[in-house]
């Protein structure tokens, strides 16, 4: 039995008004998904369990069967294992943006947590004009991905309140700066980021070419190294992972798999899906479990750009899940698959939200045939569905569904 996950991230929303009152995913043109919902159980499952904050880190560890009220421990964390960063048991590992802040009528303002998409190349200039800057012995620097990078405070602190940048865009940073004891330690490294950003040559071409700057970083999603059991100590499965982001990485390698390396994955529009699909099924030769996680619907929902989250979900569903269930239908052998979102990123908010989400499991043994289903938020309307409110207990059953049920 080979077991494929396939993860829209942020696909599901709210109803928009420009959209007939429908969401993105209920508007979009999504054949292949519908089809497989059709043939498959459906339900809903809340990946982001009451209390705690809708991350991408909480949903996916939830997706992926790890109670987050026993292992998570921070976003940075995973972020950190991803790119080959080992902490000690003092570290505190804290996510690093590079963010575009602007001016508002009553102060600076959250403009773009990712500084316009901001390339890995340029990023990493920055970084290291940072890290020459302000990195120590006890403060270190480590470029990740486009605007995605990390800081590990060395026997640092990690009780300290910090807000994710695409949680506040267009809000103050005056009332969202980090708080708790400590916080003098991370809001000296941002202000002083601002000093050795303005002028960096990097921003200046950018700006000459309209693109936005990278003024700030912003520390957020702090953690210490979490303990897993791998996914060879509990199902007895070989798995692999594939992700343009480093804290699905992290979670992967966490779990035990192999990170697959696909190039030109980016986690936007421009990312490469049928590279995505494609490697998905060659590592089916060597690993009983595949775990494909697309970033770019959530990365369009943040953008407040429902256009682009229809292209991300439209695209998501023609150049991965269509190509991966034709070409499981090709192989030999028995499969399972699970679609879905990790949660929720509405445009109208462009940011996540908790509401549960929902799913299909699909049974190349058992295909069901539920006749039309639009796989969307309207799965958690009908009667005919299986719903887990601790999500964490879906793989359980994915895997293993008649011990589970």
């Amino acid at each position: 039995m080979k077991y494929i996950v396939l993860i829209g991230d942020g696909m599901t929303g709210r109803p928009i008004e420009e959209l007939g009152g429908k969401t993105c995913l209920q508007k979009a043109n999504t054949p292949n998904m519908d089809r497989l919902a059709g043939g498959s159980i459906i339900g809903t499952a809340r990946t982001i369990p009451y209390g705690f904050h809708p991350g991408s880190d909480v949903a996916n560890l939830s997706i992926l069967g790890y109670d987050p009220a026993k292992y998570y421990t921070g976003r940075a964390p995973l972020e950190a294992a991803s790119i080959g960063v080992k902490l000690g048991e003092g570290d505190v590992a804290y996510r690093c943006n590079l963010v575009t802040i602007g001016p508002g009528e009553n102060g600076a303002v959250m403009d773009d947590y990712s500084s316009g998409h901001i390339t890995t190349d340029e990023a990493r200039e920055l970084i290291k004009s940072v890290s020459d800057k302000l990195g120590s012995s006890q403060i270190i620097f480590y470029p990740g991905v486009s605007y995605r990078h990390l800081m590990v405070w060395k026997n640092g602190r990690s009780d300290i309140r910090c807000f994710p940048p695409h949680d506040i865009l267009g809000k103050e940073i005056a009332g969202h700066l980090p708080s708790g004891e400590g916080e003098d330690v991370l809001r000296n490294l941002m202000s002083g980021s601002v000093e050795i950003l303005e002028d960096h040559p990097v921003n200046r071409k950018r700006v000459s070419e309209g693109k936005k700057p990278a003024g700030s970083i912003w520390l957020w999603g702090q953690g210490r190294k979490p303990q897993l059991p791998t996914y060879q100590e509990r199902y007895g499965l070989k798995g692999a992972l594939i992700s343009a982001v480093d804290l699905t990485k992290g979670l992967g390698i966490y779990a035990g798999f192999e990170i697959l390396s696909v190039p030109g994955v980016t986690g936007w529009l421009d990312t490469n899906y049928k590279g995505k699909s494609e490697n998905a099924l060659k590592a089916l030769d060597r690993v009983d479990f595949i775990y494909v996680h697309v970033e770019s619907p959530d990365e369009a929902g943040h953008s407040g750009s429902y256009e682009n989250k229809l292209k991300a979900i439209e695209d998501f569903d023609s150049l991965v899940v269509g190509p991966v269930m034709r070409g499981l239908e090709e192989r030999s052998g028995d499969y399972r698959v699970l679609l879905m979102p990790d949660h929720a990123t509405p445009v109208k908010i462009r940011t996540h939200t908790a509401e549960p989400v929902p799913f299909a499991i699909f049974d190349s043994r058992d295909r069901k045939n539920a006749g039309e289903v639009a796989f969307d938020e309207s799965i958690a309307e009908r009667k005919d569905i299986i719903v887990f409110d601790e999500g964490y207990t879906l793989m359980d059953y994915f895997i293993n569904p008649e011990v589970s049920s």
